[in-house]
């Protein structure tokens, strides 16, 4: 069993892995191992999550998951298999863990009076500044 949230619990038996060759340098060997390991999660048909937990993930989470509702989560960072399915699940647990994460509503507060002093220091001083760059009045009025 795997533990995202205190109330989500996902067994193992749910998630689905696959193996293929892994990119970039490594030498004769990494041209004969399937040492990628991408896991597999089909959000849309699991049992462990409510309707409204499938709908935040597949929503926060749609830019990693195939158009049948299958999240896929990569790991390459490793030279061995066992390492990368590790990696794999501990990324998912992440990305799950975030993704269930309830957003906090902002609290609007009051813009503090030293902000406000700052804002309107600022302000005089770019007035001053632009006031001393002008020409002198030459209207000929006294």
């Amino acid at each position: 069993m795997i533990r995202i949230t205190e109330t989500v619990v996902i067994p193992y038996e749910e998630l689905g892995f696959t193996t293929s060759r892994s990119s970039g340098p490594g030498g004769q060997h990494v041209n004969t191992t399937d040492s990628r390991v991408t896991l597999l999660f089909d959000v849309e048909n699991s049992p462990s999550l409510t309707q409204l937990q499938k709908m935040v993930v597949k929503g926060k989470l749609r830019r990693r998951m195939d158009k049948r509702g299958v999240l896929q989560v990569s790991s390459q960072v490793f030279r061995s298999q066992k390492s990368n399915k590790d990696s794999a699940i501990e990324r998912f647990v992440e990305l799950m863990r975030w993704a269930l994460t309830p957003v906090t509503e902002r609290r609007e507060t009051a813009v503090p009076r030293s902000a406000k002093r700052r804002r309107l220091e600022r302000k005089r001083h770019t007035a001053d500044r632009k006031r001393q760059r002008r020409p002198p009045d030459t209207s000929g009025e006294y």
